[in-house]
């Protein structure tokens, strides 16, 4: 088991759990826990153990509140310090506007290249650079006192990449609103679950167990199908329904193990079900 500095990591039951552990500035991520995540996401793709995770935020104040912006912007003291810094939160600036350095590109599961089921556990504040992460999870849950903003342009700054991927998981509307408002509104877990931007909603002391009850649920079923659907479903908001359609033809033959599928088959013949819960 791999030791970070700025998350905790263990693994149960073929779920593994990531924990942002810098609840002294909210889980803000700085360099460091951006290099740890993409550790991470990129381990687990050939970490055959693991067949789903779990992100969520150490403490009871949030789940992740962005980019620390005292390690990246902390020392200025005029515009013209703007100028050559750290200011794009990965360490790296050119001299041009042509290279640009995002920390989505470190922290976000799917740009790394996971195809493996990622459920989101919120509790209390997420804003701003954690929609990078909820932007690139399959599966959001939330505690009863989590917010959801985005204070960018509050603070000088646009609401760019985060909005971007916040708009494939809620109405147009809903992320302007979000995006415009900045630091003055806040969306309540109530509001994001009659989006959709939410799945259910827990108390916070039923917020861990809710999630290991789902990513143990996804745990049990065949990978390779499990990782096929993820893809499907990711791969069809990108394209138009014929062209989704087309290539589902391919996934469904890469995605069908015949041994999985010859047990499936047993159980369904021997008349075993799953219990299902409502929710």
């Amino acid at each position: 088991m791999v030791d970070y500095e700025t998350i905790l990591y263990n693994e149960t039951d073929n779920v593994a759990w990531v924990t942002l552990n810098r609840p002294e500035v909210h889980n803000a991520f700085n360099l460091q826990m951006q290099h740890e995540l993409k550790d991470v996401w990129q381990n687990l793709r050939t970490n055959d153990d693991v067949r789903c995770a779990v992100l969520t935020g150490a403490g009871e104040k949030a789940f992740c509140a962005g980019i620390d912006r005292t390690e990246t912007m902390g020392d200025w003291e005029s515009p013209e310090d703007v100028v050559g810094t750290r200011a794009t939160g990965t360490g790296k600036v050119s001299s041009t506007p042509w290279h640009f350095d995002d920390p989505g590109d470190n922290i976000g599961p799917k740009t790394n290249d996971l195809w493996k089921p990622v459920v989101a556990a919120v509790n209390g504040i997420a804003c701003a650079g954690a929609f990078y992460m909820l932007g690139e999870v399959d599966i959001i849950i939330a505690s009863d006192n989590a917010t959801f903003f985005d204070p960018h342009v509050s603070f000088g700054m646009t609401a760019c990449f985060e909005s971007i991927h916040m708009l494939q998981k809620m109405p147009f509307g809903e992320i302007m609103r979000i995006a415009l408002l900045g630091a003055s509104e806040r969306m309540t877990a109530e509001r994001a679950h009659q989006v959709g931007l939410v799945s259910e909603i827990v108390a916070p002391e039923d917020l861990q167990a809710s999630a290991a009850w789902i990513a143990g649920e996804i745990a049990k079923s065949p990978p390779v199908a499990v990782q096929g659907t993820v893809r499907a479903i990711w791969m069809a908001r990108e394209l138009s329904r014929l062209q989704a359609l087309d290539a589902g033809r391919i996934l469904i033959r890469l995605g069908s193990d015949p041994e999985s599928l010859f047990e499936g088959q047993q159980s369904f013949s021997s008349g075993q079900r799953t219990k299902p819960r409502l929710r």
